[in-house]
């Protein structure tokens, strides 16, 4: 009997514990999503599978994926049309249609930009990155820079940021054909460098070749930290999405290896969620974390690069498409018209997220 009375109030102890820890849990999770709705502001709403956030002072332009192209005005919210002029038709279809989006360097003054996006030819599905030349609202092709690009209904990679070095940074799925992500012969499943007039650089690693790495699934996100350090987010086959630390000329093991499987010359990643699913896609970097915006997960996560922890920025909005951020502002998008969400009211949103309230 005395054993018995011992047993039981240690179990009475464990569970109040239990209870104390989980009610505890329960709160700071009620508390974190109070701060999160509070700093929170819709800037516009009845998008259409917006792809890519750029800005240049108070105006925002978006690729959508079903091949438009709008400008958002930051104070008033006004969504307006502009005109895409290409001289291949944008093919929506699947996971493909008009995708990275970037604002030249010196977009102020020569009015430029960088778009990717997926085309059909010969019968065949295939994505490219153009030049684009804005006269007031109207966006016309120059100059194409990358063709024929294996592309397909899913895997187009298709996010782009010009790096620190001047240089342009494009990531292409494996476009449904895993073999291809370790085939150097092949544009699918990489991270591509480029200098701004399409010629590739003298210092890439591969001689006479775009391929900056290789060895990836389906990348949809590029960010530097401040130290100059390349990351990359990136689709798993079955959970297991990925951040990596990109590193010139390295093989990133798809589809040899996954999580912490290792090989001979490949490259883990430096964190990788597991048996979960996050389906990451644009990432961007601010004090020391990456933001990660996710679909099949529906949140902002951040990744403290030092400490290596994850954390939810934001839960509320459903399928989270990109990611931007300007000073202590988190600019982010939804993606609920994309065939995979459930569309909330006035769906897709912009959305802004002071990051200051987070920390």
């Amino acid at each position: 009997m005395y054993k018995i009375c011992i047993l039981l109030i240690l179990l009475l102890l464990f569970t109040g514990c239990s209870l104390d820890n989980a009610q505890k849990e329960t709160k700071q999770d009620q508390e974190v999503e109070e701060a999160v709705a509070g700093s929170m502001e819709i800037i516009a709403t009845n998008l259409s599978i917006p792809w890519t956030i750029t800005k240049q002072n108070d105006m925002f332009y978006m690729t959508q994926r079903e091949g438009k192209l709008v400008a958002i005005n930051q104070k008033s919210g006004s969504v307006i049309p502009q005109k895409l002029t290409l001289t291949k038709a944008v093919l929506h279809d699947g996971e493909g249609g008009l995708l990275g989006f970037v604002l030249a360097p010196d977009f102020k003054t020569s009015q430029q930009a960088f778009a990717y996006h997926t085309y059909t030819q010969d019968g065949q599905t295939k994505n490219r990155v153009v030049i684009l030349q804005k006269n007031e609202n109207t966006w016309t092709e120059t100059k194409t820079l990358l063709e024929k690009i294996p592309g397909g209904r899913i895997h187009n990679g298709g996010r782009m940021r010009i790096g620190p070095d001047g240089k342009l940074y494009v990531t292409t799925g494996d476009s449904g054909v895993a073999e291809l992500s370790q085939d150097r012969n092949s544009l699918a499943g990489k991270i591509l460098r480029m200098n701004l007039d399409g010629s590739v650089p003298g210092d890439n690693p591969f001689q006479n070749s775009y391929i900056y790495t290789y060895g990836h699934r389906n990348p949809q996100g590029l960010a530097w930290d401040d130290k100059g350090n390349l990351y990359s987010s990136e689709h798993g086959l079955s959970a297991h999405d990925e951040i990596n630390l990109i590193r010139p000329g390295s093989n990133y093991g798809w589809p040899v290896i996954q999580g912490d499987e290792e090989s001979p010359g490949m490259v883990k990643p430096i964190y990788h969620t597991g048996n979960i699913t996050w389906a990451p896609s644009g990432i961007d970097y601010h004090d020391g974390k990456l933001y990660i915006a996710t679909l099949r997960d529906s949140k902002i996560r951040s990744y403290d690069i030092t400490s290596e922890s994850v954390s939810i920025v934001h839960d509320k909005s459903g399928r989270m498409r990109d990611v931007y951020i300007e000073d202590t502002q988190l600019y982010t998008i939804t993606n609920n018209r994309d065939g995979r969400g459930t569309p909330q009211k006035d769906d897709d949103k912009l959305i802004k997220i002071e990051l200051s309230s987070q920390e």
